[in-house]
């Protein structure tokens, strides 16, 4: 039988277990996948450790690539021997094989490896909506983008750099200061908690005073308020994700303050709700990685046995980029 990682409980990553599971028939609406390529994420973490509540036992994982093995009644947006990706609920792709919605999966083109795939239909999208749909880049704007050189960063900032968008990027350490300038990053600042409260200042020299219309903010409570002042009058604030905290409550009055600022808090869930976006979202970032414009990169491979692994590394900061596991 297929081998999954389950959750009987949530913490570190010994409670991830490999089990052997019996995947039955697709169900009306439902592929089965045979997967080439897991996609791991930061989200991940939080499930995993019950930063964020699960309904358990559960699978873990919400990233992959594959095969489809088998179509269940009903299924006509996917056949028999398609390469195709996911990303998104319900949990369970840490598994070699799975049954999927089939209206969720999208058609993976030549030119895309199934790795890249994996590694980048999550962040991929998730810098679709923020560029495209949240807050639409024009070409010669300045924008502000935290955790550059991550996951999401990195194809944010070939994205933006291909939208004609200049980027000033805050990393972690000088490494990752040139991982983020080799996709686009023009301006990569070394962000810490010493120096951290004189980003606006930076940002503010680096524009000539004008500020950035929007800043893209996955990081969170470490970062949010030097966010807020490096946005020039009706700039907004993009929280997406938040790696070190949740924000905590703040006055609404501060955006008035800092002229008439927006703060705005997305999920991909709901830019990819409708299938026409999720297919648009997908074929715009496929598109420009079959074309060489945004790189994947997969910087760990793990297999799939050594899923705690992987988790451990990334918790400690000691990945860079995408990292995928290998069924």
């Amino acid at each position: 039988m297929p081998l999954a990682v389950r959750l009987t409980k949530q913490g570190g990553p010994e409670v991830m277990v490999l089990e052997d599971v019996a995947v039955p028939p697709p169900g009306p609406g439902e592929a089965t996948l045979k997967h080439t390529a897991v996609g791991l994420n930061f989200i991940d973490v939080y499930q995993r450790s019950g930063h964020y509540p699960l309904q358990l036992p559960a699978g873990l994982g919400q990233e992959a690539a594959g095969v489809v093995t088998a179509i269940g009644p009903g299924v006509s947006s996917v056949r028999v021997g398609e390469r195709v990706a996911y990303a998104g609920a319900p949990l369970g792709a840490y598994a070699e094989t799975r049954n999927y919605p089939a209206d969720r999966l999208v058609p993976v083109p030549e030119g895309v490896s199934d790795e890249a795939a994996a590694a980048s239909l999550l962040k991929g999208l998730t810098a679709w909506y923020l560029v495209c749909r949240t807050f639409k880049v024009e070409r010669g704007q300045t924008v502000l983008v935290h955790a550059a050189a991550g996951g999401v960063g990195l194809i944010l900032c070939q994205w933006l750099r291909h939208l004609g968008a200049t980027v000033i990027g805050t990393v972690g350490s000088a490494a990752k200061a040139e991982l983020a300038q080799n996709a686009g990053c023009a301006h990569p600042l070394v962000l810490d908690a010493g120096n951290r409260r004189e980003l606006p200042a930076k940002v503010k020299e680096l524009t000539g005073g004008a500020k950035v219309p929007v800043v893209y903010d996955s990081v969170g409570r470490d970062t949010f308020d030097v966010s807020l002042e490096c946005l020039a009058p009706f700039g907004m604030m993009v929280l997406f994700g938040a790696s070190s905290g949740p924000v905590p409550p703040f006055d609404l009055q501060r955006l008035a303050g800092g002229g008439s600022l927006y703060v705005t808090r997305p999920t991909l869930n709901t830019y990819v709700a409708r299938r026409d976006d999720l297919l648009a979202g997908a074929r715009a970032l496929f598109d420009l990685v079959a074309r060489g414009v945004i790189t994947i990169h997969v910087n760990q491979r793990y297999p799939l046995r050594e899923v705690a692994k992987a988790h451990l590394d990334l918790e400690a900061r000691r990945t860079t980029g995408s990292t995928v596991l290998l069924p």
